[in-house]
């Protein structure tokens, strides 16, 4: 029997709506009007929260501060500051905070535009006195069983790291528990290591999608071997499509680590650039794992096919070898069912019992025949 918590996966699997989420993923509408200035600001996506959440951590290698601020002006003050500072801004959806941070921090117009138009590919841009860099953020959510994705901006300036998110809530928290208590080497490295780790900890998070992605592999796996079933090709279908889905928001990663490592960029120091590489292995692997699911579940695909088709094979030749059995009994059944009035057969006084054993003894051998066979 399949695995319980493949079960699961029959509501999401069949229900309509998923196909239609799972495309919105892969094609974004857009918002802006053709002709629309360069630079201009417009929220592509969904408000996903109420308010914009501001929280920041300004540390060197001996103090640390964290707090969660209601406005932007707490942050302002960090761009000539001599520590470190991580701003974290939850919520896209208020263009003007996005738009004073840009026009104090200096940043380009179209770096702005980028951070509020939900839907970009991962992708690495480099501005004067900053660096941009779009990373996709996956997240296993256990009740849908589905990978929910949302975009993730970093900017990366002399002395600051910002992370625009579209809701609360992200795969960071190791990395702000390690700051907390200054173990390893993050409060002794500057903005482009705490850039890493948080580009690292996307990354490393993707295994964890994967992983629920293989127990749904493993347990489909096993129905379409065992008890395949009609919604068992809607399951495979919709576990494709995550798959998809998930493709197109890794292999631009990919590319995009390996630009951070071969372009060799004045931001990151010659120590982080050996951080970095290992990072780029791992988004190889990641890949690399997405691949080889796209393949099992094709396979299961086929499999599913093949199995249904001979379990159809099987249903017709038994119900070919029933008919091939009952045609001669019929043929003699319409044969003396005639209304003629002279058939010699009709008076004679064992002719009944006689036909009827007849009718056994054909019956009889064409199952003994079929038998010898291989056919029943």
């Amino acid at each position: 029997m399949a695995r319980p918590k493949s079960r699961r996966l029959v509501p999401k699997a069949v229900n309509p709506l998923h196909q239609i989420r799972v495309m919105g993923r892969l094609v974004r509408r857009a918002v802006k009007k053709p002709g629309t200035a360069p630079g201009t600001l417009v929220h592509s996506g969904e408000k996903k929260v109420e308010r914009t959440l501001i929280r920041y951590i300004d540390y060197d290698a001996d103090e640390l501060h964290e707090a969660e601020v209601p406005d932007v002006s707490a942050c302002l003050s960090m761009k000539d500051s001599p520590t470190v500072s991580w701003v974290d801004v939850d919520g896209l959806h208020d263009v003007e905070l996005v738009q004073r941070l840009g026009e104090h921090f200096g940043w380009h117009p179209l770096m702005l535009e980028d951070i509020v138009s939900v839907g970009q590919r991962a992708k690495l841009e480099e501005y004067d006195g900053a660096l941009y860099i779009v990373v996709p953020m996956l997240r296993w959510n256990a009740d849908t069983l589905q990978a929910d994705e949302e975009q993730l901006s970093l900017i990366l300036g002399d002395r600051y790291v910002f992370t625009f998110q579209e809701r609360v809530g992200d795969v960071f928290d190791g990395v702000r528990e390690r700051l907390r208590t200054s173990r390893g080497r993050i409060r002794a490295r500057g903005p482009d290591y705490l850039t890493y780790a948080l580009i690292d900890a996307v990354v490393d998070n993707y295994f964890v999608v994967l992983e629920g992605i293989g127990e749904l592999t493993e347990g489909l796996e096993e129905e379409v071997i065992v008890d395949p079933r009609e919604h068992t090709i809607q399951r495979l279908h919709a576990l494709k499509r995550e798959l998809l889905s998930i493709r197109r928001a890794v292999w631009p990663l990919r590319d995009l680590v390996s630009s951070l490592v071969r372009d060799e960029l004045e931001r990151f120091t010659d120590e982080t650039q050996v951080f970095l590489r290992d990072v780029r292995d791992h988004a190889v692997h990641v890949l690399d794992t997405v691949e080889a699911l796209r393949d099992v579940v094709s396979g299961m695909m086929d499999l599913y096919l093949s199995t249904v088709s001979f379990r159809t094979n099987e249903i017709m030749k038994v119900l070919t070898v029933m008919a091939s059995i009952f045609i001669p009994l019929t043929f003699l059944a319409g044969v003396y069912g005639m209304n003629f009035e002279h058939m010699p057969e009709l008076h004679w006084p064992w002719a009944y019992p006689a036909l009827l054993a007849l009718m056994l003894v054909i019956g009889g051998g064409m199952v003994l025949y079929f038998r010898r066979k291989g056919w029943l």
